[in-house]
C-alpha cells in the first residue's frame, strides 16, 4: 500500500467536502477526545479517618529511608578524597593571596581618600 502523501489527503477532503460528506476532525479535535477517554473520572479525596498514625513512625521511617540511600551511594576511595583536599587546599591558598595581595594595594587609597 502507497504511503498517503500531503497532495493525495487533501484531494481526498477536497472529494469529501465536494461530495457533501463531513470532512474528518481536525488532529487537535481528535487528540482532546482521546485524552478524555482515556482520563480516568475524578476521585474523591483519600481521608485518614480508617488509620492512625503511630508516634514515632515518621522518625522510624526517615532514618530507615536515610539508610538506604546512603547504601546506594558511591563513596570515593582514599586517593579520591586526598586529590579532592589537595585541590581545595591549594585553591584556597591562591583566593587567600590574591586577597592579601588586593587589601595591600587597596589599603593605602581607603586610608587616604576616606578616612
Amino acid at each position: 500500500m502507497a504511503r498517503n502523501t500531503r497532495q493525495r489527503r487533501r484531494q481526498r477532503r477536497r472529494a469529501q467536502t465536494a461530495d457533501g460528506q463531513q470532512p474528518q476532525q481536525g488532529v487537535s479535535q481528535r487528540a482532546r477526545s482521546r485524552q478524555q477517554a482515556v482520563r480516568p473520572a475524578a476521585q474523591a479525596p483519600k481521608t485518614q479517618t480508617g488509620s492512625r498514625r503511630v508516634p514515632g513512625g515518621g522518625f522510624r521511617r526517615f532514618v530507615g529511608e536515610s539508610i538506604a540511600e546512603l547504601k546506594k551511594v558511591e563513596w570515593p576511595t582514599q586517593s579520591q578524597v586526598i586529590q579532592g583536599t589537595i585541590v581545595v587546599i591549594i585553591a584556597c591558598a591562591i583566593v587567600g593571596a590574591y586577597l592579601y595581595a588586593a587589601d595591600l594595594v587597596f589599603k593605602p587609597l581607603v586610608r587616604d581618600l576616606l578616612l
